[in-house]
């Protein structure tokens, strides 16, 4: 017996070894989990609109890049530090962000800031967009666009707009709102989605936008009113609720994007490799579906568009801050 143990050990290596190369010459699948890990840095905290889209997609994320998927929340000094913790990350593909309107207006609304927006990250694409709403306190008494643009009027200045920041993209959408009806209100900062809908159900201030999936709930059970949504069309996830343009305002349309970055210095492979996983993703019938449901709106793009657009909507909230009169921070 102890003569045969050595052909025996070299036998299982033999079978070992064959074992081993069989699998490897099988076709790798981004189904087959790495022990990677992928980051998400979120520059805003749980419950915010990019928040509960990156968590929605974690599983489809995680089967499309072959990794597990952590999402991380930093949402200080009104999203900056959660951006700076990504710009020095290794540009190793891993360590992403998925980021709204507000990364492309700081520049145009903070005097210094620890990175260079457009030189710092790479924009990888963008995945689609989120419908604003303006809402109301129930106790205001109005229930379209022209009775709150006769109210505001009325109130000579004296009613008050929350949003979720100063410079960010709801502050500037209050701002776009006030500009195309040629009415004044009193901006109440807030610290956050939260504390300003918090506000705005308890009667503290009298209107505000808000992304459509942040105030869903609170428009079903009434604790909020809805005047409009400010999109070309009609969105499915609100069908009854008539736009702006509808409403004789034809200027007021924005909309809260919503795209991936990575530090800058990552190599085009990887590039290409996440944008890949994103269009899978996001194509998944049950996350579409999820999407649609809570008003989101997707389309994802491409490397180049994303470049583009980034670029595009720089300049333009750059002019509607400097319209807005916003002191920069």
């Amino acid at each position: 017996m102890i003569k045969n143990r050595p052909r025996q050990a070299r036998r299982a290596a033999v079978q070992s070894f064959l074992g081993f190369t069989a699998l490897a010459a099988l076709p790798w699948s981004a189904d087959a989990q790495s022990d990677r890990i992928t980051r998400f840095i979120l520059p805003n905290a749980t419950g915010s609109g990019v928040d509960n889209i990156t968590r929605s997609a974690q599983p489809a994320l995680t089967r499309a890049l072959g990794t597990s998927v952590v999402v991380e929340n930093q949402p200080g000094a009104g999203g900056i530090v959660g951006l700076q913790a990504l710009a020095r990350t290794p540009p190793d593909g891993y360590t992403l962000s998925i980021v709204s309107n507000n990364v492309v207006i700081f520049p145009s609304v903070y005097s210094k800031l620890p990175f260079d927006v457009l030189n710092d990250f790479v924009p990888i694409t963008v995945i689609g967009f989120t419908p604003i709403v303006v809402v109301i306190n129930p106790k205001v008494p109005v229930s379209n666009a022209t009775e709150l643009v006769n109210w505001l009027k009325s109130r000579n200045g004296e009613a008050t707009v929350a949003s979720a920041g100063a410079g960010t993209i709801i502050h500037l959408a209050n701002e776009m709102f006030l500009n195309e009806s040629g009415t004044r209100a009193r901006h109440v900062p807030y610290k956050g989605v939260g504390p300003m809908l918090t506000d705005l159900i308890g009667g503290h201030v009298d209107f505000g936008t808000a992304a459509l999936p942040s105030v869903q709930a609170h428009l079903r059970n009434g604790n909020l009113k809805a005047v409009g949504i400010a999109t070309a069309e009609r969105v499915s996830a609100a069908g009854d609720l008539p736009t702006f343009v509808e409403q004789g305002l034809p200027g007021y349309v924005v909309e809260a994007w919503f795209g991936v970055m990575g530090p800058k210095g990552m190599p085009d492979s990887e590039i290409a490799r996440v944008q890949k996983a994103f269009a899978s993703a996001f194509s998944e019938p049950d996350l579409l579906a999820a999407m649609a449901k809570g008003g989101n709106v997707i389309k994802v793009q491409s490397t180049e568009y994303a470049r583009q657009y980034f670029r595009a909507e720089t300049r333009k909230y750059a002019d509607l801050v400097q319209r807005a009169g916003i002191e920069k921070q």
